[in-house]
């Protein structure tokens, strides 16, 4: 060995370097985390982003029954940019589908539809688009406008033995007419930022008692385990709830956000949410050993809500295995409370299943972050 290279491996940097890689080594969860994170990271990017929206669910309301009728709609579906979900017998049937979310479109078609194209005048048709996702509207209203223009004419005449007669869609956005992404996004924020803030304060609270060494002493007072937890989370959910009023305001005043439902109705809603996420914060506070740990944990959870729940890509356009794992997630459901409520105007009783969703969010976490915990500190 020449004597420059005996110098270097005596340099005290090379002790230094070998203590941090056996530390590394040691601390699996951490190299795990810098490893894998990465890997889901662009998994998710690459695979469930996707802008183009297509297979939007449509419902029919097809006033004419006629053949004419039927042909408008194979037309639409065709087209790729809508699934025919249900043909519905009335407009309170058709407005109930669309402000649950279980619809993104509605075709109505008049009774003087077939009767207007035997006669060679032009009939007239309405395709209703749910505007407050403005990516998912724009591709709709697009593919609406040109069935009237090219496929359906063609389909048209040859059922009506070429005697003439054209077709004029006409294709009203609701709720959003201006389509502004503001509208969109900043009550999706409100989810967001509380999912973010609920998880990462929650774990890191806990971890840092136990960092502290406070933690035992608080066990072994007369308090359960259990009011324990609950003790921790109550105030936590008072700073949720005014994290979401400052997000509103600020929302309403800047961005002229609309606020069309109940507020009473949209902060019970945001309850079983809150809990929900705070029960996550609360389960990662068990798998953790320090705050650094809480606070990657909490990150990596963050990543998949904002790109699987519908946040900032509409979630029909994407593969149906990331539609699963969305639907995993407490803030897809919230998403849907919130723009239902501030977009829409509608009530609880609409959004029934995604409240009864996030109500069993909350159970579910809670209780395993409590069994988990009583597990953790009795071994």
């Amino acid at each position: 060995m020449s004597p420059i290279v005996e110098r270097v491996a005596r340099w005290p940097i090379w002790a230094m370097l070998w203590k941090e890689f056996v530390q590394m080594r040691r601390d699996r969860f951490t190299l795990a985390m810098m490893i894998g994170i990465p890997m889901i990271q662009i998994a998710l990017f690459g695979y469930a982003i996707q802008t183009e929206v297509r297979h939007l669910p449509l419902v029919v309301l097809d006033e004419s029954n006629s053949a004419q009728g039927r042909a408008l709609v194979t037309s639409l579906v065709n087209t790729g940019n809508f699934d025919l979900l249900a043909r519905v017998a009335n407009r309170d049937e058709m407005k109930a589908l669309i402000e649950a979310g279980r619809a993104s479109a509605a075709v109505i078609i008049p009774p003087d539809f077939a009767r207007d194209l035997k006669r060679g005048r032009e009939a007239t048709a309405q395709i209703v688009i749910d505007a407050a996702d403005p990516l998912s509207s724009s591709s709709a209203i697009a593919a609406g406008s040109q069935v009237g223009a090219r496929q359906t004419r063609e389909l048209i005449v040859k059922t009506t033995a070429g005697r003439g007669g054209s077709i004029d869609i006409r294709v009203r956005p609701w709720y959003n007419p201006g389509l502004r992404s503001s509208v969109y996004i900043v009550p999706g924020i409100i989810g967001v930022l509380l999912s973010m803030t609920m998880v990462i304060i929650a774990s890191i609270a806990v971890v840092r008692e136990r960092e502290r060494g406070t933690l035992e002493q608080l066990i072994v007072t007369p308090i359960s385990r259990t009011s324990l937890m609950l003790g921790k989370m109550i105030p936590f959910l008072l700073v949720g709830y005014v994290q979401m009023t400052v997000i509103l305001l600020v929302g309403r005043l800047l961005f002229d956000v609309p606020i069309a439902g109940s507020l009473v109705a949209l902060y019970f809603g945001a309850l079983p949410f809150v809990v929900a996420s705070l029960g996550v914060g609360l389960l990662v506070s068990t798998v953790v050993r320090n705050q650094a740990q809480a606070m990657q944990l909490g990150f990596f959870y963050l990543l998949p809500n904002i790109l699987l729940s519908g946040f900032m890509f509409p979630r029909a356009a994407m593969p149906e295995p990331a539609q699963w794992l969305g639907a995993a997630l407490p803030l897809t459901y919230f998403l849907r409370v919130l723009r239902g409520i501030l977009l829409k105007g509608v009530g609880l009783d609409t959004l029934i299943r995604d409240v009864a969703a996030l109500s069993g969010f909350a159970v579910v976490l809670v209780t395993l972050a409590v069994v988990r915990f009583r597990k953790r500190i009795d071994g």
